[in-house]
């Protein structure tokens, strides 16, 4: 996913209200901008740090800059704009990179399914095979010893699309869970039992009965976010 243009560095000042950020310019001007992360962001918030952002056309909007990039506490990079995940997986498996999910014939998104009122990510299908119903999540809370955890805050949505998941296994189709992870410093994922255990819990049940999980991580830059490779995964 190449940026054009290219997108602009910055240093973060705070984050606050939830969607909102304050940057300093290069030229010294204070001005706030668009974060666009629900989550609790925990290591991608360090004051004084680098941070890069995008510029939109949309006359209409109040804060045209939107917070893309994040300098974690041991100088990774993260993706914390959790809207680019799903582009990100799109353009990984019309590119081939996503060696798992090949082989289908079309694909499409936020597809209405399941018995709580779910959109897949994508449902990729094939006469020749079953229907796979994916589902993407976003990974950017990373440690210094190159584990990554998700959620980084208690997530009763990601608890109910793994339910869902397992519900569509037991109805003979294939269900995958996929990690993209948009930080530089991840080597390995694991679910955040210590923020949130019943996300753990519904996790390990989902691959027990069949739900697949994977981990892709991110090549991330000024210029392009892209996916290049696949990560281990402990559970």
């Amino acid at each position: 996913m190449k940026f054009s243009p290219i997108l602009r560095s910055a240093v973060l000042l705070r984050r606050y209200k939830r969607f909102l950020a304050d940057v300093r310019l290069p030229n010294g001007d204070i001005t706030t901008i668009h974060c666009p992360n629900t989550g609790s962001m925990k290591h991608c918030i360090v004051e004084n740090s680098p941070c890069w952002y995008s510029i939109s056309d949309n006359p209409k909007r109040k804060y045209p800059f939107t917070w893309e990039i994040a300098t974690t506490p041991w100088g990774h990079l993260a993706g914390v704009n959790t809207r680019r995940a799903n582009y990100l997986v799109r353009e990984a498996i019309d590119m081939g990179v996503i060696s798992e999910l090949q082989g289908y014939d079309f694909i499409k998104s936020e597809v209405r399914y399941g018995d709580e009122n779910s959109r897949i990510d994508f449902l990729l299908g094939s006469q020749r095979q079953p229907d796979c119903y994916v589902e993407v999540k976003n990974v950017t809370l990373g440690m210094e010893s190159g584990l990554g955890l998700f959620p980084d805050s208690v997530s009763q949505r990601g608890s109910k699309h793994l339910r869902e998941l397992m519900s569509i296994v037991q109805q003979g189709y294939r269900a995958v869970l996929l990690f993209c992870v948009q930080h530089t410093g991840i080597c390995l994922v694991s679910p955040a039992d210590n923020i949130d255990a019943v996300y753990g819990q519904t996790l390990r049940q989902a691959l027990s009965v069949g739900v697949e999980v994977l981990a892709y991580g991110a090549q991330i830059g000024e210029g392009e976010i892209v996916l290049v490779d696949r990560l281990a995964i402990s559970v």
